[in-house]
Order: structure tokens, then C-alpha cells, then sequence
């Protein structure tokens, strides 16, 4: 089941960001976001235990997907999938027409699941991340328009191009 975040659930969701980042996000930011009308913030819940999160933020007609979490033990189960379609619909529902992500290059399950919904590479972030250093990949959603629901395209290599221009 996928839900709204509480705040009784906000230490468990730091368990799972804690296990799933190197750079997790803190209590006191989920904290923040729970009042706030412009963020979707759901969890992933099975037989009662939370097991993932996911955070979208809306700006105008423009979504940025902030955070997805999976706890390690119940990833490769579709969870990260499901939670982003979830996003994906609430942030059409509320008039998102295109929504960014940024990835670790490294991410490369993250990448894939993507990749097949349709996002595609807009730019980098140079040593965007710590603990590890490491760029962003900026990639791109349309929600709306002619290629929106089009299938990703074929393509072997999970890898972004790297001619992407740094933003």
C-alpha cells in the first residue's frame, strides 16, 4: 500500500534513508515536509512495515522527484517502480506537465527503472554528491505531449551518454 507520510512513521523512514544513502536525508527534513500543500510525500507499506518512501516536490507545472527510497532487504521486488508511478500520477493529477530527477551515474538500477519510464537526460551536476563525490545526471520527464507516453527507446546500456551539458 502506498500512503501519505505521518509523522509517527518519520523514524522509520529515517531507518530506510539511513540503509538505502551514504548521504541520508535527516528526520528533521522529512519533518519539514509534511505540512506543506506543493509536496507529495507517500510510503511504501507492506503487511504494516514501511519499506520505502518517495518525495515530489511541485513548482508551477514543473515536479522534481527528490527522494525515493527502498530499504536494501526489499529492493529488485518492484517497489522503486511503483512508488515513482505513484508520484508520477499524483504530479499529473495536480497539473505537473514535465518532472526532473537527479542520479548518481553510478545508480544503475535507478537508472534503468528511468530510463524505461521515460525519462531522459537533460544535463549533469558536477560533484553534486558527497560521500561519494559524484556528478548528477539531470534527467527529464514530459507528463504532457505528443512522445508522453511513448516507450523508452531500446537502447542496451543502462549508462547516460556523457556529452550531457553541465548545468
Amino acid at each position: 500500500m502506498i500512503r501519505p507520510a505521518r509523522a509517527e512513521d518519520l523514524p522509520r523512514i529515517a531507518e530506510v534513508e539511513a540503509a538505502a544513502f551514504s548521504t541520508p536525508w535527516s528526520v528533521h527534513s522529512f519533518r519539514a515536509l509534511l505540512p506543506l500543500d506543493r509536496v507529495v510525500f507517500r510510503v511504501l507499506e507492506v503487511e504494516g512495515v514501511i519499506l520505502g518512501h518517495g518525495v515530489l516536490w511541485q513548482v508551477g507545472d514543473e515536479g522534481e522527484v527528490a527522494n525515493i527510497a527502498v530499504h536494501p532487504l526489499a529492493r529488485r521486488r518492484g517497489f522503486g517502480s511503483r512508488l515513482l508511478e505513484h508520484l508520477l500520477s499524483e504530479a499529473r493529477a495536480a497539473g505537473v506537465t514535465r518532472v526532473f530527477l537527479d542520479v548518481r551515474p553510478s545508480n544503475l538500477d535507478a537508472i534503468r527503472i528511468y530510463r524505461r519510464r521515460g525519462f531522459r537526460p537533460v544535463g549533469r551536476r558536477t560533484d553534486y554528491y558527497r560521500d561519494p563525490v559524484e556528478d548528477a545526471l539531470v534527467l527529464r520527464l514530459d507528463l504532457e505531449g505528443p512522445d508522453a507516453d511513448a516507450p523508452a527507446p531500446t537502447d542496451p546500456d543502462p549508462h547516460l551518454p556523457s556529452s550531457n551539458p553541465p548545468i
